[in-house]
């Protein structure tokens, strides 16, 4: 387990490293993309892990040279994920590190996912009662890889961002980190990677 004492805050991203969730997001976009006629490409599509969904719908526009509605294709996608009901499942590593600096440490969640499925998978995981903050897609203006939902994640918990530290499970989340000025932790195939990032 990493040693995190010389932070004051920890940032955790939640799909993929909070919470085992990427599969369904996944199963997700294969429905909204044969819906709307867009190939599927699953690698493509994890690689954009903690990108609000609607700037990926605008992604997969261009890449395709379609020109869907983005709120449509977003509320599409929304309501496939909606529909697989999926039980939230707390990634070990992760959780064992919350649990350490509970009280210790300050903990926040940025994520790329819209505000009610992140208040409702951390509600249901029994991590929303752990954290001081949440800040999602709904929140920022610009998603990950910029570094507003880490920034601002700090700036609820009252921290400058060299005083947190990030885990994430993406190279876009950990772009976004390194852009907010933070060191970052990856958390691989639910595995935490114990040296930090630094900038």
């Amino acid at each position: 387990m990493p040693d995190l004492s010389r932070y004051k805050g920890i940032v955790f991203d939640m799909d993929g490293t909070l919470i085992d969730s990427m599969g369904a997001h996944g199963l997700a976009w294969q429905q909204t993309c044969a819906h709307f006629g867009y190939p599927y490409d699953g690698d493509y599509i994890h690689g954009l892990g903690g990108v609000p969904t609607r700037e990926i719908v605008g992604m997969l526009n261009v890449k395709y040279g379609l020109a869907h509605d983005q709120d449509e294709v977003t509320e599409h996608k929304r309501q496939e994920f909606l529909k697989l009901d999926d039980k939230p499942v707390v990634i070990a590593e992760t959780f064992a590190v919350m649990q350490k600096y509970q009280g210790i440490l300050k903990m926040g969640v940025g994520t790329g996912s819209e505000r009610g499925n992140a208040i409702r998978m951390l509600s249901e995981s029994g991590l929303l009662a752990r954290v001081e903050t949440v800040v999602t897609a709904n929140d920022v203006t610009y998603g990950k890889p910029h570094g507003e939902t880490f920034l601002t994640v700090a700036k609820n918990m009252g921290l400058q961002a060299k005083d947190c530290v990030v885990f994430e499970d993406t190279e876009i989340g950990r772009q976004a980190a390194q852009n907010a000025g933070m060191d970052c932790i990856m958390v691989i195939n639910g595995k935490i990677s114990l040296a930090p990032l630094k900038l």
